[in-house]
């Protein structure tokens, strides 16, 4: 007797939330849930390859991609690269409305004039960004990538750190990233989108 009485309550109780859910679901189909802004990116204080100051802000204006990495990477750093200078290149004018830069993670070794030297093997339009171990901390810290000294034989070492361009709007917002391992076409594609919303 008292199961029937619990029963009975609670069917009632099941079926008005489920009427309610429906409800709501019918009423709402187009609202649009929004995780909010990724927290990538953001400000950073570097020198650029001609060794004078250069921020986000420089950036701003244009979309952006940026890329963490260093002149002395055997492999994935000078593919990225040239990559991207190929990318941009199958873009045509569409390339004029996109910047990139390329942040070292090993200020170190990583000069204006060595960044200057390597990146002409590249894209000119892709400057080369170094600073003070902490000012490229703070760059690296903002963008949320990983990066760490690798000791090799002798008194050597080489960095060992994330390799993910990183797409970023006009206003500075994260966009999305790319990775030297996607198709051609899917870089490219990604780097249309970038350019044709800004």
């Amino acid at each position: 007797m008292t199961f029937k009485r619990l029963l009975i309550p609670l069917l009632v109780f099941a079926i008005a939330a489920l009427t309610l859910l429906t409800t709501l679901l019918l009423i709402l189909p187009d609202a649009q849930q929004s995780a909010g802004k990724v927290p990538i990116g953001g400000p950073f204080r570097l020198t650029s390859q001609e060794g004078k100051p250069f921020t986000d802000e420089n950036l701003k204006g244009k979309p952006f991609v940026v890329f963490f990495g260093f002149t002395h990477c055997p492999e994935v750093c000078p593919t990225t690269l040239y990559d991207l200078t190929q990318d941009m290149a199958a873009l045509g004018k569409d390339a004029e409305n996109l910047q990139a830069a390329f942040i070292t993670v090993d200020p170190t070794r990583d000069t204006p004039e060595l960044m200057k030297t390597y990146l002409s093997s590249f894209d000119p339009r892709i400057v080369g960004l170094t600073g003070t171990e902490e000012e490229v901390a703070a760059a690296a810290k903002a963008y949320k990538i990983y990066y760490r000294k690798v000791p090799t034989e002798g008194s050597d070492y080489t960095m060992d750190h994330s390799a993910t361009l990183f797409l970023m709007d006009s206003k500075g917002e994260f966009y999305g990233t790319s990775n030297f391992q996607e198709p051609e076409e899917t870089r490219r594609g990604k780097l249309r989108q970038l350019v044709k919303n800004g």
